[in-house]
Formats: C-alpha cells, sequence, structure tokens
C-alpha cells in the first residue's frame, strides 16, 4: 500500500484508505495503473503512478490498488493501460476524474471507488458538438449546483454508496433518480426513488445509506420530466455488493457508473461546398454570410449539422488551378473569394455599388468563374479599403484581431506580397527572401515602408472574413446546427506554411494515394510529405494551431485521408502519377532479407524492364521513332530510358519541348501513357536515401517485368508483398496514428470524423474506436471486400453514412453511368426484378436516401445535390454536370454551383417536408425536437410505469 506523504509530520491529521476498482480485460504484458494530480498518484507522472494488480471476480477481471490519503484528500486522475515498462499504450477518453471524498470520513475508514473505462464514444457527448450546440440552451451547466451530503452519523452497520452517474445529454427540466431493490431506492417505483444531485461537468450524485444486510443491491437510473414522465434507462440491472468477509470492510462505496444508459442519439446533415451555393446576394460564387440561408433550410428540413469542404486561401498560381480546396496557400488564412463585398462597410460609394451590381449580373453563370470572381472581389475590396482603412485599422476590434492572430496573419501577408512581387509563389525564387527569418520578416510588414498599404489590405481581407465567418457560425449555434470543417492532409509545396516551416516538411516528396476506387493509378496531390520527427519535438505546435484556428468557427471537423497519419503515401517529387510510391513509415525490405530468399539480381528488379517486343506490341510500326529519342539499347533488345527523361515529370517535358515534337503531335497522349507504363514495368522499388533498401511496386503482378522472372522469384514476391502490404506494418502504424491523433483530437473540443476510405490497413479502424473517431461509409465503396454495395442497416453507431460525397460522381450520375451496375443494385438491394429505370428518379433517390436515415450510423449527412434529387423540378440539370470533383483528374476544375437560390429553396415547403418527414419517422433528432419525446422511437421500449419491479 502506498502512503501519500500528505500527512508527513502531521499526524493529527485523519487518514483514510482509497481502494480502486476498474474491471477491464488486459491482452498479456499490459497492465493498468492510475496517474493523478497529486503525489499519492504520481502527479501525472506515469510511471510514478499507482499500479493495479488483476483480481479475478467471476467472469470479470477486476484491476485493484490501495493508496493512503488525508481525509481531506481531492485529486484529478486517469487509468492507463501499460507495458511493463509502464510505458502508456492506451489512456482512457473523456475529461480527467476528479475525486471528492464524502463528508464526515473518519479516521481509518475505507472508500471504495468502483470505476468503469472511459469509452470515447461515450465523451463524444461533452465535446461542444453537443455541449454548445445541438443542446445549446439545454445543457447541464445551466444547473444550479448542489452538494451531496448525509443527514445523519452512522453506526458499524452503516456502508455509504454514493451514486454518480454522467448525463450529458439530459435536457432542461430532467431530474435523474435511482430506483432499485431496496426501500431506500423507492422498491423500484421512481416517485419515492433517490434523487440524485446536480455537481457539475453533467455529473450528478447522491448518497444512500445502506444497511451491511441489505445487500446485494439492484438498481437502475432514471430521468424524470418536470410533467413526471418517468424513462428508465435501457440494459439489464445494475448490481453493487460487498465484501463482508474482509477484515475491514469498505465505509464508503463510490458507485462511478459512467454514462446513462439512453438509445443512441442519430443525427443528419448536408453537406456543400462554400463555393457551390447560390443566394441573390453573392458575386457569382458562395459566400461565407451566404450559410446563414443554408443554416435556416437545413433547420427548416429537420437537419443538425451543415459540412463544408475546406475554405481556407488556395491562391498559389493566380488561376483556375487554385480552385482545388485542398491545397492551401495557408492553413490559417481564410480564402477572400468567400467575401461579401457588400458588407464591407455601410459607407459604400454610389459608384461602387453600381460596380457591385454588374458584377453580380456578369458572374452569375451556371458554374463558378474562379478567376473572375477573385478578381473582381478584390478589386472592389481594394476601393472600399482606400476609402476606410484608417477607420478600420484603427478600430479596437481590428486591433484585437491582428494581436491575437499576429503569428500567422503577418506571414501570410509578406508572403502574399512576394508572391505577387516576384509574380510567382514558389520562394525557393524569392532571392533573400527565399529562406524565411523573423528580421526579413519584421522589416517586410513594418510601417512606412511604400508597400504597408498591399500588407494592410491582406490584414483587411483577413479581419473581415473572421468577422463574416463568426457571424455564420454564432448565427448556426443559435440555430442548433453543427458547423462541420475539413481539414485537409497536405499544403501546398508552394505555400506560407513551407516557407515559414520548412523543417516540417520533407520538400523532395509528394504525397497522394495507391490505387483504389478512385484511380487505378493511383492518386499524386503534389503536396510534400510530412517530417512527424520533427513535428513531435514541440508536440506537434503547428497541428494544435490549425486545429484552435479551425475551432474559432466549427464544432465538427472531417479529417481527409486519416489514413495518412497512420502511414502515407509517399512518392518522389518527379513522379506525375500515384503508383510507383511507398508507405511512409514502413518496415522495408533489407537486402540482406532479399538475398536470404534467393534474390540478387536488383537492377533487374528495380530499373524499367523495357524489352523490344514490349515496344513493338505498344507503339506498333512508331516503335522505332519512340527507342531513338527516349531509349537506350544497353544489350540486345533490351532498353533503358535515357537521362533526360527517365521520370514521369522529365517525359511530359520532352514530349512538350522536343524539336520533333511535331513526330508524336497527334498522338502524345497515347505515347505518354506508353512510356509511363514502361517507367513503372518494375517489381521493387529502392530507397533513394538508403541503397539496400526496397519496397515492392504496388500492384507488381501487374507488370511484365514480374511476369518475365523465374518461378521461385515470383513466388517470393508474392509472399513479400502480401507481408509488406499487410502484414508487417500494422503494430508501427498502429503507434504512429496513437501519437499524432491525440494531439489533433485533444486540441480543441471539436467532433471529430475521418475519412477513412481506401486501402484499410487492419489497425485503423480498431485505432479509431479506441479514440472515438468517428468513420465514413459510402454504400458504393464498402469496406467489406465481398461486397458490391455496402448495406447502410449493418453500419456501425460510430460512423457518417453517405450516398456519394465530393469525391465519386453524386447519386444521379452514378445510377445512370453503368446500366450493369444499376441492374445489380436494383436486384440485390432493392429487391427487384423488373428493368431498372435507366434514369434516377425521385422515388428510386428516396430508396437510397431512406436507407442512410434509418441506419445505426451516428450521422447520415446529405450531399446537396443528392436530397435536390429527391424532386423532379431540380432534376432538369444533366447529371454529369453536378460533379464536384474528378479524382483521376489532377487539374480538375472544382466550379460546380447549385442552380437554384438558397432563396427558393427556403420557399420551397414541399422539399423540405419529405426531407424532414424522412428525418422523423426515422427517429434521428432534428432542431426543435421536444427533448421529452428525445429518442422516443428507442426509449418507448424502457419506458415503465415503475410501480413494480422492471
Amino acid at each position: 500500500m502506498v502512503n501519500s506523504g500528505s500527512s508527513s509530520g502531521k499526524k493529527s491529521l485523519n487518514t483514510v484508505t482509497l481502494t480502486f476498482k476498474l474491471p477491464y480485460y488486459t491482452q498479456w504484458g499490459q497492465s493498468l495503473l492510475i496517474a493523478g494530480s497529486e503525489p499519492a498518484l504520481g502527479s501525472w507522472n506515469v510511471k510514478q503512478g499507482l499500479s493495479l494488480s488483476p483480481v479475478h471476480q467471476g467472469n470479470e477481471l477486476i484491476w485493484c490498488g490501495r493508496v493512503s490519503v488525508v481525509a481531506s484528500f481531492t485529486c484529478q486522475y486517469s487509468y492507463y493501460v501499460v507495458d511493463d515498462n509502464k510505458n502508456v499504450l492506451r489512456r482512457e477518453a473523456g475529461e480527467k476524474r476528479r475525486l471528492v471524498l464524502p463528508e464526515g470520513i473518519q479516521d481509518g475508514d475505507v472508500v471504495e471507488i468502483r470505476d468503469w473505462w472511459q469509452d470515447a464514444s461515450e465523451a463524444l457527448f461533452l465535446r461542444s458538438t453537443f455541449k454548445d450546440v445541438i443542446s445549446n440552451g439545454t445543457e447541464n451547466s445551466k444547473r444550479e449546483l448542489q452538494s451531496a451530503s448525509l443527514n445523519r452519523s452512522l453506526d458499524p452497520e452503516d456502508i455509504v454508496v454514493q451514486f454518480i452517474i454522467s448525463c450529458p445529454r439530459l435536457g432542461t427540466g430532467f431530474t435523474v433518480i435511482v430506483t432499485g431493490s431496496n426501500p431506500q431506492l423507492g422498491s423500484w417505483r421512481a416517485q419515492d426513488g433517490l434523487k440524485l444531485n446536480y455537481v457539475g461537468d453533467s455529473i450528478w450524485k447522491a448518497n444512500c445509506l445502506l444497511r451491511k444486510s441489505e445487500f446485494p443491491v439492484k438498481y437502475k437510473y432514471c430521468k424524470i420530466s418536470e410533467a413526471g414522465v418517468s424513462s428508465l434507462e435501457f440494459g439489464p440491472n445494475r448490481e453493487v455488493d460487498v465484501d463482508l468477509s474482509s477484515p475491514k470492510p469498505s465505509r464508503y462505496i463510490l458507485l462511478s457508473d459512467g454514462a446513462l444508459r439512453e438509445s443512441p442519439w442519430r443525427g443528419a446533415g448536408v453537406a456543400a461546398p462554400m463555393f457551390s451555393i447560390r443566394s441573390n446576394d453573392d458575386l457569382g460564387v458562395g459566400e461565407f454570410l451566404d450559410l446563414k440561408l443554408l443554416v435556416d433550410w437545413a433547420v427548416d428540413s429537420g437537419f443538425h449539422l451543415v459540412q463544408l469542404l475546406p475554405i481556407n486561401d488556395t491562391s498559389v498560381h493566380g488561376m483556375w488551378w487554385d480552385s482545388y480546396p485542398y491545397s492551401s496557400l495557408s492553413v490559417f488564412a481564410l480564402h477572400p473569394l468567400y467575401l461579401r463585398v457588400q458588407a464591407l462597410s455601410d459607407a459604400i460609394p454610389g459608384d461602387v455599388k453600381e460596380e457591385i451590381l454588374q458584377a453580380k449580373q456578369q458572374l452569375d453563370k451556371k458554374d463558378v468563374d474562379y478567376e473572375a470572381a477573385l478578381s473582381t472581389k478584390l478589386s472592389i475590396a481594394r476601393k472600399i479599403f482606400k476609402l476606410e482603412k484608417d477607420k478600420v485599422l484603427h478600430s479596437s476590434l481590428f486591433k484585437q484581431f491582428l494581436s491575437e492572430n499576429e503569428g500567422w496573419l503577418k506571414p501570410y501577408a509578406a508572403f502574399c506580397f512576394l508572391r505577387d512581387f516576384f509574380e510567382t509563389s514558389d520562394h525557393s525564387q524569392w532571392g533573400c527572401f527565399s529562406q524565411f527569418s523573423k528580421e526579413k520578416l519584421d522589416k517586410l510588414v513594418s510601417e512606412g515602408t511604400l508597400h504597408h498599404d498591399i500588407i494592410c489590405f491582406q490584414y483587411y481581407i483577413q479581419y473581415h472574413l473572421h468577422i463574416q465567418l463568426s457571424e455564420a457560425a454564432a448565427y448556426a449555434r443559435k440555430k442548433k446546427v453543427v458547423l462541420k470543417g475539413d481539414l485537409p492532409i497536405g499544403v501546398d509545396r508552394n505555400s506560407v506554411d513551407t516557407w515559414v516551416y520548412p523543417t516540417l516538411f520533407r520538400m523532395n516528396t509528394a504525397t497522394g494515394a495507391p490505387p483504389d476506387y478512385f484511380d487505378k493509378n493511383g492518386q499524386n496531390w503534389g503536396f510534400p510529405t510530412y517530417n512527424w520527427e520533427e513535428m513531435s519535438k514541440d508536440n506537434y505546435g503547428w497541428w494544435r494551431a490549425r486545429l484552435t484556428q479551425m475551432a474559432k468557427y466549427f464544432t465538427a471537423f472531417r479529417i481527409d485521408h486519416i489514413l495518412g497519419f497512420f502511414r502515407i503515401w509517399e512518392l518522389p517529387d518527379h513522379a506525375v502519377t500515384g503508383l510507383v510510391g511507398k508507405f511512409r513509415p514502413s518496415i522495408a525490405l533489407s537486402q540482406e532479407e532479399l538475398l536470404s530468399e534467393g534474390l540478387w539480381d536488383f537492377d533487374r528488379m528495380s530499373h524499367p524492364y523495357i524489352h523490344q517486343k514490349m515496344l513493338e506490341e505498344k507503339f506498333g510500326s512508331f516503335w522505332t521513332v519512340i527507342a531513338a529519342y527516349f531509349l537506350n539499347e544497353y544489350k540486345k533488345e533490351y532498353y533503358e530510358f535515357k537521362e533526360d527523361c527517365n521520370t514521369e515529370k522529365k517525359i511530359i517535358a520532352k514530349l512538350k519541348t522536343s524539336s520533333e515534337k511535331s513526330l508524336w503531335l497527334e498522338k502524345e497522349d497515347s505515347i505518354r501513357r506508353g512510356l509511363f507504363d514502361l517507367i513503372q514495368n518494375i517489381v521493387l522499388i529502392r530507397d533513394p536515401e538508403d541503397s539496400a533498401k526496397f519496397y515492392p511496386r504496388f500492384n507488381l503482378e501487374d507488370t511484365s517485368s514480374f511476369w518475365d522472372l523465374d518461378e521461385h522469384s515470383k513466388n517470393v514476391l508474392r509472399r513479400l508483398y502480401y507481408d509488406y502490404y499487410f502484414a508487417r506494418q500494422e503494430n508501427l502504424w498502429r503507434q504512429n496514428a496513437l501519437k499524432t491523433l491525440p494531439v489533433l483530437l485533444n486540441s480543441s473540443d471539436m467532433l471529430a470524423c475521418g475519412e477513412d476510405l481506401g486501402l484499410i490497413p487492419a489497425c485503423v479502424h480498431p485505432v479509431m474506436q479506441e479514440l472515438g473517431l468517428i468513420g465514413l461509409r459510402i454504400q458504393r465503396m464498402p469496406s467489406e471486400p465481398d461486397l458490391e454495395f455496402g448495406i447502410p442497416s449493418q453500419y456501425s453507431y460510430m460512423t457518417v453514412c453517405a450516398p456519394s460525397c465530393h469525391d465519386c460522381s453524386t447519386l444521379r450520375a452514378w445510377w445512370e453511368e453503368d446500366e450493369g451496375r444499376r441492374s445489380q443494385f436494383y436486384k440485390n438491394v432493392v429487391g427487384s426484378d423488373d428493368e431498372p429505370p435507366s434514369c434516377c428518379t425521385p422515388e428510386v433517390v428516396h430508396f437510397i436516401v431512406e436507407q442512410h436515415f434509418v441506419s445505426p450510423s451516428m450521422w447520415a449527412i446529405f450531399p446537396l445535390q443528392d436530397l435536390l434529387a429527391l424532386k423532379d423540378k431540380y432534376t432538369t440539370r444533366p447529371a454529369q454536370e453536378e460533379t464536384i470533383n474528378d479524382p483521376t483528374n489532377p487539374k480538375h476544375y472544382w466550379r460546380f454551383r447549385v442552380h437554384v437560390t438558397l432563396e427558393s429553396l427556403l420557399d420551397d415547403k414541399d422539399i423540405q417536408a419529405k426531407i424532414k418527414d424522412l428525418v422523423t419517422r426515422s427517429g434521428r433528432s432534428f432542431p426543435g425536437k421536444k427533448l421529452e419525446c428525445a429518442e422516443e422511437s428507442g426509449e418507448k421500449l424502457a419506458k415503465v410505469q415503475l410501480n413494480g419491479k422492471p
């Protein structure tokens, strides 16, 4: 038994013994301990914490520990799973526990603390999504705090049981009682049960004085409305017993019973890119203030959530390429594209107002004209800035904004100035400014320079974007609508962040994804990969700052490509496609390992394997021209690429710039594809940083290089391929994610959802479950390999389900683009042998959408296009035109605009009623739903008269 040391030299202080008990099943080599805020529990040093020992009780494994403390002892603490060296393997989720001992404890008393491991999914309801938005106005924080005290002294046969329950979803006007088998608990009559007191942080407590002879006691928690309606919690009866055979049994039992067992909360939402929204006031593109209209429509349709794509500035190239919202110029700055210029001032001159009206007419097009919309807004904003810059820049609100954001805002403004001055965002071309320093920055942004107004204009734009988005965010919270943002996995290599923090990025690499549903050649996003080792030195401060910034506006966020936090698909910076990459981190195939397996010809396997017969098959009679200009024959009928075209980027450059390009001008695309096939015809990738390490090329059996090997080599490579991609990395990737993801989750109070599509390692879903991360399920991309279509009714609770997303075709387009797939879906999912309609009718849309509404998923979130397809009126536009992104095209123009204004949608009560009917009949929560009826689709099963034993 450990002594706290708190009473050293103070023998007059009463001491008590604390006994901690927690049921938890561990694996071999794991144990539990408690670390807390006081020396008795290690002062948060886990290695100094209180170690627990396992005891079998029936079918349970109970971890127990004892410590002696003073009677006035209070602390915070948490449970940890550790290995034999006390390295943390897992920490329980949620807030730190707070221990306050009951009043009246005497010297020598034993206090038994019975806890349950805090599950991450339970802790979600303590995040701002629920606490500050969905339950806003009804949250527990508005309750009057009360104490849980006894009203008489104890005799030797008395045992004090303190009931403790967390009720984060409890509505205003509700109280919590304990009812059970004992008369003190009302003998299962709710009206006579023990009323609990609210003590803060969603916790309810009450002390109950019981006689030793009355144990064991069965009980349940129950919530009661002001109208007297009782709702008993789900699940089996709880039970408390005491060990009377102990020489000194516990005098006090603190029952920390976790969370009230209620039916799972389920909500719904709508997803739309910010740029796609159309309103009567916008200038050719959606604007932050339009979100207020979208929130109103969401509320009227029964939605608790509005999801956006990334909204950060992407102005890298100064052209429509910047429409790609996942390639950030700055992870902190908001995009000027979403500015409402009419809201910049209350005193806009008449000529500028006229210019705005003309711009509205010119930019009111079917799709977003990215370049025109952005340049027009900035031009108008500069005119208004010149008129009111002194007023704004000297205002207290602006000065406060600048002070709170100068850490990112000043480098951003300086970057924009230098980008425009040098006419490139490639900061390596900026001469003496290519290397960032604080001294250079201070000079660039100092007052008195000729360009200071240009710097201040960037401040001014960001200030107003902040004001406008903050106004929309506050409006959404007031309406009980969650704004969900998007956290891109990468940043542009020519960005403010790579300029200011170059050591955080591996600038000679690119990020992408291996071949998957979206692209058989993989994807190359072009972003540099992260230097996680360097980022860890300040506990991932750059990431923490990103999340803190996002949380100013959002109460939930999507982690783009969450697999990248386990491992990232890393490509050399000279790659164009995403095929010939490797995972980072990963355990490579060593040269020694390959030699031991009988593989030795590393140049043969890691260099492009090009035989003359391949050239003849791929290029026909033109093969001799290809060989002459792109290849060298290093031995008879075997070729290698020339130095000036031995990478994908070099191939493209030579095709474009060669003096002989007229020879292949009309077939340039097919020649490029053929040359790419040749350069990718390898089975091993040699590590550019360590020539004794190799990685199996993805889908190596698709190459002729593989099939021309001997049988022994092929069998060895097959086995090593499977081991590399599906076995040897799992523990490494798990540990990598558990280092980085908790930092993101603990950096803000937002609800986190992870986009976990693609090639999913086995470790991903267990880690997400452990951390309380909500996954994504798209019906046409099932995570189960044996399914053609996902089954929404079988989705797990901790998921977001959706019929489509921005990275694939809409529901209508998907239905219409493949007749065979459509027939399979109609037969196997709809359950009809009839010929399916060639067009995706509102009836088909209703069927698919309803499948998602009634699924067990915590959230059902629908692209706006899929919802509008519920009504014929909104399906006149060709379905393919509603596609947001084509992942197979790295230069896709992100410009889709909804073809109807939000004002018109708000006037269409019919479609709102259709959608809200789907929400209500599915049992999902919606804004304005009375809490007395909350979850009634499930809770009605548990509602009882409570006038007898349940």
